[in-house]
């Protein structure tokens, strides 16, 4: 529950105070933005534990899918995006990614709080080998949440810097 209660703060650290432009704002042709690393690493975080609760994702309960109206599939996560994809990112407010992102983070800690250790070796993806146990499951979802959030803070860096 910290590790997700840290990646929350950094979300809002690296979202608060830009613009739906500066969110959108890409270093070169084949940067991710801030915006779509913020929107991407809630995704996967909202797929991933959702599936794993046996629950239906936050992004379609609470409809989030139709205040953000992304270019994208329905339940597209941002997994395997081109460079065209990423660049139709639309611009959104930084409070609708930090809400998003905070319902998301809410239902993740609440699943989280309810699991003991035998939990944790329950298997949720047969498609791999070894199969994946939610405790690897949870800890890949950390560590893909950490890495965005860390490249989105480096290209708010850069846009700061560059003043772009």
């Amino acid at each position: 529950m910290d590790a997700f209660g840290r990646i929350r703060e950094e979300v809002h650290a690296v979202v608060e105070g830009l613009s739906p432009a500066e969110l959108t704002a890409r270093v070169d042709p084949g940067a991710n933005s801030v915006g779509w690393l913020v929107w991407h690493l809630t995704r996967v975080q909202d797929d991933h534990v959702s599936e794993a609760a046996g629950a239906e994702q936050e992004w379609t309960a609470g409809d989030w899918v139709t205040r953000f109206d992304l270019p994208y599939a329905r339940l597209a996560t941002g997994y395997g995006h081109s460079n065209r994809q990423v660049a139709r990112m639309r611009a959104v407010p930084g409070a609708l990614l930090t809400g998003y992102h905070d319902a998301v983070h809410a239902r993740t800690v609440e699943f989280v709080r309810g699991l003991d250790g035998d939990d944790l070796e329950r298997i949720v993806d047969e498609r791999w080998s070894p199969a994946v146990t939610l405790g690897v499951r949870l800890v890949s979802v950390l560590a893909d949440d950490l890495q965005h959030v860390g490249q989105a803070a480096f290209v708010r860096g850069v846009l700061a810097r560059t003043g772009s």
